[in-house]
C-alpha cells in the first residue's frame, strides 16, 4: 500500500487577468470578472479593480482572499494619510506604500499580482507593475494574471514602449487616444479569453482622467 500524504497550502490561485494603459491625460485600468479555483467557476461577477484613492486604481489578481486583506490594509494606510496631510495621496506615492507593503511580507508574501493605474501630480497618466514581493517599475502599460503571458505580447506588438535604457529617457506613455486604448483592452481580452480557462464572463474597464473615473463594461465569452 502507498502511503498517501494530503498537502495544505495556504494559496491558492484564483486566475483572471489585469490589464493597465497610460496615456497622456488618461490611464485605462481593466481586468476580468471571473473568479475560479481549479477547474471550478466560484463565481462571475467578481470585480478585481478596487479604487485606492481619487487619481490610484489598483487591479490584482492571484490569491483574492490576500487581495482582500491587502486592499483593506492599504485602505487603513491612506486614511492614515489624509487624517496626517489632509489630502489625498498621489499615484506615486501611493504606488511605493504598496511596494512597501508587499515587502514587508516578504517571507509570507500576499499572493497577489498587482498592476496599479492612475495621474501622477503632472496629470499624465501613469502605470506600475509588481512582483509579489514590491518590487516594482513605472512602465506605460503592463498586464498581470493567468493571461498575462498571452495578453503582453500583443501589447508590445501594438505599443512597444522605448527601451529605459536610452538616454535622454523616453516617455513611457503610450500615443493612443482615451478611445483607441479603450477599443485595444477589448480586442486584448477578447482574444485572452479565447485561449485562456481562467478569464472570461465579462470585462470591466475603468478609465482615470481629469474628469473623474467612469466605468465601462463588456461581456466575454462564458464558457
Amino acid at each position: 500500500m502507498i502511503k498517501q500524504q494530503s498537502n495544505w497550502s495556504p494559496y491558492d490561485n484564483n486566475g483572471g487577468s489585469c490589464v493597465a494603459i497610460a496615456g497622456a491625460d488618461y490611464c485605462v485600468i481593466a481586468a476580468d470578472t471571473r473568479m475560479s479555483s481549479g477547474y471550478n467557476i466560484l463565481t462571475r461577477d467578481y470585480s478585481k479593480i478596487c479604487k485606492l484613492a481619487d487619481k490610484a486604481v489598483l487591479a490584482s489578481s492571484g490569491f483574492q482572499a490576500d487581495v482582500k486583506a491587502l486592499q483593506k490594509l492599504l485602505a487603513a494606510r491612506h486614511l492614515i494619510y489624509q487624517h496626517q496631510h489632509n489630502k489625498q495621496m498621489s499615484c506615486p506615492a501611493m504606488a511605493q506604500l504598496l511596494s512597501n507593503t508587499l515587502y514587508y511580507k516578504r517571507f509570507f508574501p500576499y499572493y497577489a499580482f498587482n498592476v496599479l493605474g492612475g495621474l501622477d501630480n503632472e496629470g499624465k497618466g501613469c502605470v506600475f507593475t509588481y512582483d509579489a514581493v514590491g518590487s516594482y517599475e513605472r512602465v506605460g502599460y503592463s498586464s498581470q494574471g493567468s493571461g498575462s503571458t498571452l495578453i503582453m505580447p500583443f501589447l508590445d506588438n501594438q505599443l512597444k514602449s522605448p527601451s529605459p535604457l536610452l538616454l535622454p529617457a523616453q516617455d513611457a506613455v503610450t500615443p493612443l487616444s482615451e478611445s483607441e486604448a479603450v477599443d485595444l483592452v477589448k480586442t486584448c481580452f477578447a482574444s485572452a479569453t479565447e485561449r485562456d480557462i481562467y478569464t472570461g464572463d465579462s470585462l470591466e474597464i475603468v478609465v482615470l482622467n481629469g474628469d473623474g473615473i467612469r466605468r465601462e463594461y463588456m461581456e466575454l465569452r462564458k464558457d
